[in-house]
């Protein structure tokens, strides 16, 4: 409900006092910044390249005071977007304003504008009028909420603003089936066009996002959200919030966020340092793996795999490289590996005494008892490395007691020669002989026990992942003990002449990555710079029940954001095709799930059009709710060549351009079938398309042509999807979840293009 007139005018009133306000600060800030960057060049000039302790003092104070200044300066255009009217429980009532960030008067110390992210802020998302309280590092605070204002500010312009009452929606609904209730506030923030890049929405964040974002850090965070549901924005958000929570014991540079190819990191790329987190890892998975194993092959990724599978109509191949792939990122395939670990420790149980000169500077009981007991917690060669390093402690003192037993054996000898000889030549003689012996002995000793000890260390921990995984994939001794029974020879073959051919062409394949990472974790345990205090992971549901138990070994504390939409699981021959499975087999109890279903991306009428695909899948998951923003229906348009594809093509971008939108994209289902998209258009569209590839990092123009498969958590204005016919698009469980994929990408306009007769998918769904 838009406030009333004279509450408008009071709200413009402090608006201008607040730009005022913050226009002074950043006078006072720059003249302050200018002064130190002038004092850190003179600094520098002197210090002449050497350290110089007040050179690094004022460095560090010129990053913290120009990054507020860049806050204060981003602040001018909207420094606030809500308010909230809270009273503490027997104190006053108080005004607060909510903003991206907190502001405040430095000199006085007053807080003009409260943190999104701030305890107190979580009122303005999940709190309803009358009494409640929030959340705090203190404790508790109740209180009474009286009042939750919105803003529309736009350029230092209050252009409107909201009241929500208890329980209030503000845009009423008609009673049409679907329908989901919002307020007019997130009405008019949804119409805006799409820049193909994730927005900054901390203004419009819905209490059941809020109560995702707002988790504890300390626990595996998996939620299931509905295609338009803001699974990444929210994602992000809730990193944003963590980095803020846990500032002290939580930087940039602990956080590692996975995403599913390199578009999709570009896509999120500018949200980042939007909202404040910088330094924090981005990579793929095949990435990370490369760098993790030092990998000089090239990649076979899931992406060129599945356009593999889609191409190849060869039921036999599709069979043979889906079971391959799906045995290796099972988790009965990590289970295999781990009694392989075992296998290994028993093999290194045959343990010699560490000996020089037939004296024991080690038995090998106490190496047992260290390796197999002691020390059994940690990886293999972890054990080994952590065991010398204790006897390295020890060494000197037992080289010392075993050059005593030498002086005691020889001084001895010399004693009974002494004693049974006369002094001459004969007895000197053969005392210096003794004595030279002794001598020899004493230095062997000294010189040769450490070089011992390093050689025996060097051949027990010197291991090779590559040729352990070698070996367990072609010994037969350890078929036989681990494999057999549990996985078909028919399987296992298959699986080593594929890996055989891709060793031999110098590639990897990126199913193999999950088990390499894994059996270089229990042997070498996980590198130091790739342990994270917290992961991100988008589109789970595209990784294997192995990644993900890879991933989780990363992470320290099982500090995780997990997030996915199973209906949208297109690499069904690898992925998650269940969230319960990972929770049972990987995360166990230390986990909160959510599920999001509210879509926020597209209208009311391409929702509906989707969910009629999404009732045809295998799986019981909740339909997506599409917020009450109206739109065109789904248009279904037939075409009998490509220069009729192209010349009903231009119609629609004049339409789309007619209504001021932007983005458009041809979705063909393969990046072969993209390819020939691309040079019929070069001939009957006026207008140039862009190819998006694999390896694209970044959507440069409006109308581009992608792979299916590539638009995962992308929008775009338009969506045109080519030629859904029965035999692009047949019944498969793939081809129906990769077509509800592409059905989701629109926020404005739908079309979809078939020529002969069309998918029975889209039939079937309108029966």
């Amino acid at each position: 409900m838009a406030i009333d007139c004279s509450e408008m005018k009071i709200e413009k009133e402090h608006l201008k006092d607040i730009l005022n306000w913050i226009k002074t600060e950043v006078k006072n800030i720059e003249s302050d910044d200018i002064k130190l960057k002038t004092s850190i060049e003179n600094l520098r000039k002197q210090a002449k390249g050497r350290y110089n302790e007040e050179l690094d003092t004022k460095e560090r104070l010129y990053n913290i005071t120009h990054r507020n200044l860049e806050k204060y300066e981003e602040s001018q255009e909207k420094p606030y977007f809500g308010r909230i009217d809270f009273r503490e429980y027997k104190g006053q009532k108080e005004t607060f304003y909510i903003g991206k960030f907190g502001l405040g008067d430095i000199q006085h110390g007053d807080e003009k504008v409260i943190d999104w992210r701030a305890p107190l802020a979580d009122l303005y998302y999940s709190g309803v009028e009358g009494k409640t309280f929030y959340k705090s590092p203190i404790g508790i605070i109740s209180g009474e909420l009286s009042l939750k204002r919105k803003f529309l500010i736009e350029n230092e312009i209050l252009k409107d603003a909201f009241d929500e009452g208890i329980n209030e929606i503000m845009l009423k609904s008609t009673n049409e089936e679907g329908n989901s209730l919002v307020d007019e506030f997130l009405k008019i923030n949804l119409n805006q066009s799409v820049n193909n890049r994730l927005k900054n929405v901390v203004a419009t964040i819905q209490k059941e996002q809020n109560n995702i974002i707002r988790t504890d850090k300390n626990t595996t965070l998996i939620f299931q959200g509905s295609a338009g549901s803001g699974k990444t924005t929210v994602a992000l958000h809730r990193l944003a919030y963590l980095l803020y929570r846990y500032k002290d014991k939580l930087k940039g540079k602990d956080v590692m966020v996975i995403a599913p190819n390199k578009l999709f990191l570009s896509y999120i790329s500018d949200v980042l340092p939007d909202l404040g987190i910088n330094n924090v890892k981005q990579v793929t998975f095949e990435e990370m793996c490369s760098e993790m194993l030092h990998l000089k092959g090239k990649i076979y990724t899931k992406d060129r795999k599945l356009a593999d599978i889609l191409e190849n109509g060869e039921y036999h191949y599709k069979k043979i490289v889906s079971d391959n792939s799906r045995i290796r990122g099972s988790i009965l395939y990590k289970e295999l590996i781990d009694d392989y670990v075992k296998y290994i420790e028993e093999k290194d149980l045959n343990i010699d005494d560490i000996k020089v000169e037939n004296y024991i500077l080690f038995n090998s009981e106490e190496i047992y008892r260290l390796y197999l007991k002691d020390m059994k917690y940690l990886p293999v060669n972890q054990r080994k490395y952590e065991i010398k390093r204790y006897f390295k402690l020890k060494i000197d003192d037992k080289i010392n007691k075993i050059v005593d037993k030498i002086d005691f054996l020889y001084d001895y000898q010399i004693a009974r020669l002494k004693k049974t000889m006369e002094d001459g030549t004969d007895r000197r003689e053969k005392l210096t002989y003794i004595y030279d012996e002794r001598d020899k002995k004493r230095k062997s000793v000294v010189t040769g026990a450490k070089k011992i000890f390093e050689d025996y260390f060097n051949r027990w921990t010197e291991v090779d992942t590559s040729r352990l995984y070698e070996e367990f994939l072609t010994s037969q001794e350890v078929f036989e003990k681990i494999i057999k029974g549990r996985v078909s020879k028919n399987l296992w073959s298959n699986l080593i002449k594929e890996i055989k051919t891709n060793k031999e062409n110098k590639i990897v394949d990126s199913d193999e990555l999950a088990a390499l990472c894994y059996l270089k974790f229990k042997i070498e345990g996980v590198p130091k710079k790739f342990k994270y205090k917290h992961l991100v992971v988008d589109e789970a549901q595209d990784y294997s029940s192995f990644e993900m138990a890879v991933l989780k070994e990363m992470s320290t504390g099982d500090s995780m954001t997990v997030v996915g939409d199973l209906a949208q699981g297109i690499y069904d021959y690898r992925g998650i095709s269940n969230w319960n499975d990972i929770i049972k087999d990987i995360f166990g109890s230390n986990i909160k799930y959510f599920q999001l279903t509210q879509s926020y991306r597209s209208t009311v009428e391409i929702i509906k059009f989707a969910n009629k695909v999404l009732e045809l899948q295998e799986n019981d998951l909740k339909p997506a709710v599409p917020v009450l923003r109206h739109g065109d229906l789904p248009k279904i348009v037939e075409f009998t060549n490509n220069r009729d594809f192209g010349e009903k093509l231009d119609d629609i971008v004049k339409e789309v351009h007619n209504i001021n939108k932007n983005t458009i994209a041809i979705i063909g289902k393969t990046y072969g079938q993209c390819r020939k998209i691309r040079d019929y258009l070069k001939k009957y569209s006026e207008y140039n398309w862009n190819l998006v590839r694999e390896n694209d990092n970044a959507l440069r123009e409006d109308k581009i042509i992608i792979p299916s498969y590539m638009t995962k958590g992308l929008e775009f204005d338009c969506s045109v999807i080519y030629n859904c016919d029965e035999e692009n698009y047949t019944e498969s469980e793939l081809d129906k979840k990769i077509l509800y994929v592409v059905l989701t990408r629109a926020l404005h306009m739908e079309y979809i293009f078939y020529s002969g007769k069309m998918s029975k998918i889209i039939t079937n769904s309108y029966k």
